[in-house]
């Protein structure tokens, strides 16, 4: 075994040790099938309704009855091949976003990967009659981005306080970010867009705020609103508008950056707040690259997966709290910071119980793989897993 990887499950299992749990996952709706979980939503019109949207392309309503065997199925986009045999990993559905006025429009918004030629596609659709089906007729496809591999195309969508839509989009890029387009702003990979649902100005399909960084078109995307981004997993706006998201590492730093409009995020010149060491090019002179509020070593876990601020009842220790985890490793931590991003605590709350894997070559297996941390109706944190569970944290 290699001196990096000795190192590291060194550091994985001593780091696991360290701590007892302060919280603890419930399991709710174990009789539902849920596989691959990417997000719960709630939308704006009143009804409290949870949606679960599933990566395979299912986007169930769960029942108010948590012990409950079925649950209504509110779209099924999943005949439509989403994905390539080799990238069932990270393709399918990964986005839902229901629009600001949902309760008078019934739009909501979708992102998904499709196939020959491999692209992600942004789409809107509208509820039926039925308030609990949505009418897959009506779709109106608003945006599709090529893609050149199965991986690294993030696709988490939400709509910000402006009434935009935001998008997150990964660098498209197996490793190293080989073809430069983090940096690139040519190209929608690599980067946090925002469009205009509500206009029809750009190519007839939406439109581009005019305050967008490079809403004129010159030498830029006008679309892109941030920029060195390597795999965006987890978005999310606070109370304060602050827009929070999870950037998935490489080879020794997970990071947490607050995006602003124009912000240069780093990837590939550095990974986290450091340089990276295969990119053997300089920035240009006049960039200015925005660190992370928050990183963490590979020795503390190898996957972040974005979360959302804690405002709960349940936990009160946890209130403002942006709580966030680990993929691979199955760990929950509670960041607080003050409001200018200087980090207070970074608190762990939870680490997953795994078991061994026989091959030392092979990572352990671990019970909960968090894929997504969402409020329930109440706003209580739902913890999403990889395995095919729904928990609730609590005490």
């Amino acid at each position: 075994m290699k001196l990096a990887t000795l190192l590291t499950t060194g550091l994985l299992a001593a780091s696991s040790l360290c701590a007892a749990d302060t919280v603890k996952l419930t399991r709710i709706y174990e009789k539902l099938e849920t596989k691959f979980p990417i997000a719960v939503i709630i939308p704006p019109d009143g009804s409290q309704r949870e949606f679960l949207a599933l990566q395979r392309g299912q986007i169930l309503i769960l029942p108010k009855d948590e012990q409950a065997s079925e649950a209504k199925t509110f779209l099924d986009l999943s005949t439509r091949g989403m994905e390539a045999d080799n990238g069932k990993f990270e393709e399918g559905l990964n986005g839902l976003a229901f629009h600001p006025k949902y309760k008078d429009n019934g739009l909501f918004y979708l992102c998904y990967t499709q196939q020959k030629p491999k692209r992600l596609v942004v789409s809107e659709m509208k509820v039926s009659a039925d308030a609990d089906k949505a009418d897959p007729a009506s779709e109106r496809v608003l945006l599709e981005i090529p893609l050149i591999n199965w991986n690294h195309h993030g696709g988490n969508i939400l709509f910000g306080p402006d009434g935009y839509l935001y998008i997150g989009v990964g660098d498209t890029s197996k490793r190293n970010d080989e073809q430069r387009m983090a940096q690139l702003n040519a190209v929608l990979v690599g980067k946090v867009l925002r469009i205009d649902v509500n206009s029809r100005e750009f190519h007839n399909a939406y439109g581009i705020p005019a305050d967008n960084p490079f809403a004129d078109g010159v030498n830029a995307q006008p679309q892109v609103y941030a920029y060195g981004i390597r795999n965006p997993w987890g978005m999310y706006f606070d109370a304060k508008d602050r827009l929070w998201l999870a950037d998935v590492g490489q080879d020794l730093w997970e990071e947490i950056n607050w995006i602003t409009k124009g912000g240069n995020y780093g990837w590939s010149f550095r990974e986290g707040s450091r340089p990276f060491p295969l990119r053997q090019d300089a920035p240009a002179a006049e960039a200015k690259l925005i660190d992370p509020i928050f990183e963490y070593n590979h020795g503390e876990g190898l996957s972040i997966t974005g979360g959302i601020v804690y405002t709960g009842k349940a936990l009160p220790e946890l209130t403002g709290s942006y709580v966030y985890g680990d993929f691979v490793i199955g760990k929950i931590w509670g960041l607080k910071t003050d409001d200018a991003g200087k980090v207070e605590s970074n608190t762990l709350l939870y680490t997953s119980p795994q078991t061994p894997a026989d091959n030392p070559k092979k990572k352990p297996s671990v019970l909960v793989k968090p894929t997504a941390f969402s409020a329930d109706a109440e706003g209580e944190m739902l913890v999403l897993d990889w395995n095919g569970a729904i928990y609730r944290l609590s005490k």
